[in-house]
């Protein structure tokens, strides 16, 4: 999948990576695709409750190696 925007938050713990998706989507273009890596266990469901509350398209969430990751598009 194409992204515009991808973002590290492997090592970070809640709430950080949730942040660092928070101050990437005010500065994103809309449509982008957004990718966030994550390898705190609550991201999985953190990131999409988020996407939910704020009206963010999730697009994917895959199982890695080092975690997690997850594809949003800005609105």
């Amino acid at each position: 999948m194409t992204t515009d925007i991808t973002l590290d938050a492997i090592g970070l713990l809640c709430p950080l990576p949730i942040l660092r998706l928070r101050k990437a989507l005010l500065t994103a273009v809309s449509g982008q695709i957004i990718c966030i890596l994550s390898d705190d266990p609550v991201a999985r469901i953190d990131i999409p409750h988020f996407c939910t509350e704020q009206g963010v398209d999730l697009i994917k969430a895959e199982d890695r190696d080092q975690g997690l990751a997850f594809w949003v598009r800005t609105p």
